[in-house]
């Protein structure tokens, strides 16, 4: 088949445009080339014409379109057809998709098996789409469908149901098995958004909902996630400027041996508090700082702050403080403890790290590593919320903690549950065999305290035994005991 030669389609569409006196026409011809005609009918009814080959030109525009790995559009791609729908005020759905547990496949069997199972999770994810669907990848482990139907929100909400069950089933991959998830949020055109930008943004909040909801999940978009974002986004703001302007604090909850009542030490615990919202709860405020990399610093002025507190207590007084599993991502973490209690010229053997199941769940060999050189530095390392997690008695296995903490749920429900007596005393059964001393929190009455105290748990945390104190207060608390 000879170069420069058109199909009866192109030679038809070519005619067409010298008819209508166009200036410009772009054609192929059966070799794959791309011609770009250009006429100048300055002349009247004759014309100049110039034929370029542009396919280069038009081959670098359309890779520009298509994401490297799987074929499909890439982000650019997305945004000028969702575009078209806008201003067409097309009905239809943007369903934005993320892969659950993605990352630690990459992380654990390499970015090669990574890339394999983004390309089958992109073959999968095509099978389901109508003739006029369009599948984007946007980021590592993000896709979004722009879905052309009508029929909505039944269209999308069948649609993202079929989505998380295809997704999640198992791969086999370069050998290996391999199980992930799917979370998906929607967007309705016409109806979450005015432009490509908003529509995009509500997609993805409603994915941030469906992720924090569980994941394998899906969420349309409200107007009430927006609002959260905006007051998400306004906490980090402050929480950002709380830092620079020296907001936050610790105060100091007693921590007493239940035989003899005997304070042995106390855990530090961060409070801040603003003008504006007055006292923020960490359990708003800690996850925002997790989530935005602001823990690691965070967490190191905890360190320092509560180490250079407990250097003014009388000996053997300890001091406990929490890691944010996220801390062990950074691998200065030892140094920066060392550094703390060098600064503060605090004794290792008065400081007592109490770490979640969490930090153990991503990485566990590193992180056992690392609480291994904590442990040889005389350190004591305490396993906190134990019970609530779903691998609690296997870490305990692998790494050698110095203490139980009995979450307080348990705690809390003694007097009403028979299954959290149970589980008590089968925690401190435990510990006795082990040789791990445990701890319950939030202990708040007496009988509370008679149940822990009769099942041989060893200390004891709670409103009932103490309050969180203020530095000065727990001064004059240690006085009183000493």
């Amino acid at each position: 088949m000879k170069s420069g030669v058109l199909s009866s389609g192109a030679a038809t569409r070519l005619t067409s445009a010298m008819q209508e006196k166009r200036k410009r026409h772009l054609f192929e011809t059966l070799d794959g080339k791309s011609i770009l005609m250009s006429a100048d009918w300055s002349a009247g009814d004759h014309a100049v014409i110039e034929f370029c080959d542009v396919s280069f030109a038009v081959e670098t525009a359309l890779s520009r379109q298509l994401d490297v790995l799987t074929g499909l559009a890439n982000r650019s791609a997305l945004m000028t057809r969702l575009n078209e729908y806008v201003v067409s005020r097309s009905r239809g759905a943007v369903i934005y998709i993320d892969l659950d547990r993605f990352k630690f496949v990459n992380d654990t069997l390499g970015h090669p098996v990574g890339d394999a199972l983004l390309k089958l999770v992109a073959e999968r994810i095509s099978r389901l789409l109508g003739p006029h669907d369009l599948l984007a990848r946007v980021g590592g482990d993000e896709f979004v469908i722009l879905q052309s139907s009508e029929e909505q929100p039944l269209a999308a909400e069948t649609l993202a149901r079929k989505l998380i069950d295809i997704v999640g089933r198992t791969y086999l991959v370069h050998g290996h098995t391999v199980q992930i998830g799917a979370s998906v949020g929607i967007a309705l055109i016409g109806v979450d958004g005015e432009n490509v930008t908003e529509l995009v943004k509500n997609a993805d909040l409603a994915l941030f909902k469906a992720k924090t909801g569980g994941r394998a999940t899906y969420r349309f978009f409200t107007d009430a996630m927006d609002r959260e974002s905006q007051a998400r986004r306004a906490m980090e703001i402050e929480l950002r400027r709380a830092m620079v302007m020296k907001e936050f604090s610790l105060v100091y909850q007693p921590q007493f041996e239940i035989e003899g009542s005997r304070l042995v030490g106390f855990e530090a615990l961060i409070r801040w508090s603003t003008p504006d919202r007055g006292h923020v709860s960490p359990a708003a405020f800690i996850p925002l700082a997790e989530e935005i990399g602001m823990i690691g610093q965070l967490g190191e002025w905890v360190l320092r702050t509560a180490c250079a507190e407990a250097a003014s207590w009388p000996a053997p007084l300890s001091v406990s403080v929490n890691l944010s599993p996220l801390q062990f991502k950074n691998p200065k973490l030892v140094d920066t403890i060392v550094s703390a209690l060098s600064n503060a010229g605090l004794p290792a053997s008065r400081l007592d790290l109490e770490i979640t199941e969490g930090a153990l769940m991503d990485d566990t060999d590193t992180v056992v590593a690392m609480l291994e050189e904590i442990k040889k530095l005389g350190m004591k390392v305490s396993l906190d919320d134990f019970g609530t997690g779903y691998s609690s008695l296997s870490y305990l296995q692998k790494f050698p903690f110095d203490k139980i903490k009995i979450d307080q749920s348990f705690v809390r429900s003694l007097e009403s549950s028979p299954d959290s007596v149970a589980i008590v005393r089968a925690v401190t059964a435990l510990g006795k065999s082990l040789g791990i001393m445990t701890i319950a929190e939030g202990v708040e009455t007496e009988n509370q305290l008679r149940q822990i105290a009769e099942e041989g748990c060893g200390q004891v945390q709670g409103y009932l035994t103490g309050k969180p104190l203020s530095p000065a207060d727990a001064a004059t608390l240690i006085k009183t005991q000493h």
